[in-house]
């Protein structure tokens, strides 16, 4: 615990991992900021997990975390029948916590558990591997038309939206950690505003398809966690360099910066998209066209990173051009079947894995009385911060344009939290600061899944149970008139 007055330990670029936390999370992998290797900021090469003796092969590992998967699937298909994201994250988390507890014979397998967590850098794996195949998943399947529809509460959402709840957050948590005996600095408690603020695309996606949400709605919050993660990772970016005591941050400096990834990933990913579609529109084979959309998918993201522009934005906008021009214009309808039938296979797969992941990951918590504490009272904190800063712009926004009744609920409670913001909060410089902002953003992920999820559905009902009886009470003086 971080006695008041201590100052935590940070790392520049060019120095080593601290050893301030000691053994108190002895399964951290000793990772540097991926998320700056996201925005280009710094090479990936300073961003390698260090290896151990213990660390398993790379095979090992996906075979271990696909069969986990599919026996967790099976499991929750036969018996819990909750929806797939959710149930899979609560029976990881449950076999996990039941590695933890003092029973005969399991140690060894707690040993080879966070053994194999080791040898994962969770951050690199989601902000550099699934994440491009996710949010081309995601984008492949969204109405362009219905986007745009939605398009200025889409973009305020995503922009003033995350940079308000990131202040309100950072504020309160300074507050909250300050009362509890937790001497955080200021700037790390935004960098957790920042972290936890965005929508996560991938949780968001999986539970909504079976959460019943009126078409608009689903619109609203797809829309915004495809295009957040970018404003989201630039605002962790420059906080994270204001923490680590580097270069100066101007105003300019920043508005550069926020264009450069935003316009730069939009200008790419339609020049990306625009090649594929050329592609696809010169052949018939879908064989073929499928690994173009695949090539785009990786490929596109990549070069992303490399250009030091948003690679979320970039892959999500040639989603959006295949899936909807694409789809239409350059493929045949067998091609569109068997494409919609690859992309959602793999889209199930790597969620599956994620979300297997995400629950694994409490065996690399550092699970102190004062740290839970701190991750319960920090779940009001974010649902009232989503609640100001989706509900602040929607007042604006009313006197141009109609909402449905019930909007700034559904906002706030359908705004989960997933994997982004686990990676995003382990790819922090080590020690107990990191240690904290893990644990605290672990449960509030926890409860936005498990607890958000699982009520979502009942939630719209009962919302659109009062929004017709509010429609009736409204419409009944109108008839009463015209008789």
């Amino acid at each position: 615990m971080l006695a008041r007055g201590e100052t935590p330990v940070a790392i520049t670029p060019a120095t080593g991992y601290c050893g301030h936390n000691g053994d108190s999370n002895q399964v951290a992998r000793r990772r540097r900021s991926a998320a700056g290797a996201l925005a280009g900021e710094y090479p990936a090469s300073q961003f390698q997990p260090v290896s151990t003796d213990k660390a398993m092969r790379l095979f090992d590992v996906i075979a271990i975390l696909i069969t986990l998967s599919a026996v967790f699937s099976w499991i929750n298909h036969r018996f819990l029948k909750m929806p797939t994201a959710i149930g899979l994250m609560l029976i990881a988390m449950l076999v996990s916590l039941s590695l933890l507890l003092p029973i005969p014979f399991t140690q060894s397998l707690e040993l080879d558990a966070k053994a194999m967590l080791a040898s994962i850098d969770f951050d690199d794996a989601v902000l550099h591997g699934m994440l491009s195949f996710l949010l081309f998943a995601g984008a492949l399947h969204v109405n362009l038309h219905d986007l745009a529809e939605q398009k200025w509460v889409i973009a305020v959402l995503a922009t003033a939206g995350v940079l308000g709840a990131t202040f309100i957050i950072g504020g309160g948590a300074f507050l909250l950690f300050w009362l509890l005996g937790l001497d955080v600095p200021l700037i790390y408690c935004l960098l957790f505003g920042a972290l936890i603020s965005p929508t996560d695309p991938i949780a968001v996606l999986g539970i909504l398809k079976s959460a019943g949400a009126p078409k608009s709605l689903e619109t609203k919050i797809t829309g915004e966690s495809l295009f957040n993660d970018g404003v989201a990772v630039v605002t962790f970016l420059i906080l994270l360099e204001i923490a680590l005591g580097g270069a100066d941050v101007s105003v300019l400096g920043t508005l550069e910066l926020f264009l450069t990834e935003a316009v730069g990933g939009l200008v790419f990913g339609l020049v990306a998209g625009a090649i594929a579609y050329f592609m696809l529109r010169r052949i018939d084979n879908y064989q073929v066209e499928v690994l173009v959309t695949l090539a785009l998918a990786g490929g596109s993201y990549a070069a992303a990173e490399h250009l030091h522009i948003s690679a979320p934005i970039t892959v999500v906008v040639a989603g959006l051009l295949i899936g909807n021009h694409g789809r239409n214009e350059a493929m045949s309808q067998k091609t569109a079947a068997h494409l919609d039938n690859f992309w959602e296979l793999v889209d199930e797969i790597l969620n599956a894995v994620l979300f297997v992941l995400i629950g694994l990951e409490v065996l690399a918590l550092a699970l102190s009385a004062q740290y839970l504490l701190a991750g319960a009272l920090a779940i009001p904190l974010v649902l009232f911060a989503r609640a100001v800063s989706a509900g602040a712009p929607i007042a604006v926004m009313r006197r141009f344009r109609s909402f449905s009744p019930g909007v700034v609920t559904l906002l706030t409670w359908g705004a989960l939290r997933g994997g982004i913001s686990v990676a995003l909060a382990l790819s922090l410089p080590d020690g107990e600061v990191r240690d904290l902002l893990v644990t605290v953003t672990y449960i509030v992920v926890a409860f936005s899944i498990l607890v958000q999820g699982l009520t979502l559905a009942p939630v719209i009902r009962a919302v659109g149970r009062r929004a017709e009886i509010e429609i009736s009470r409204t419409e009944l003086p109108s008839v009463d008139a015209e008789r």
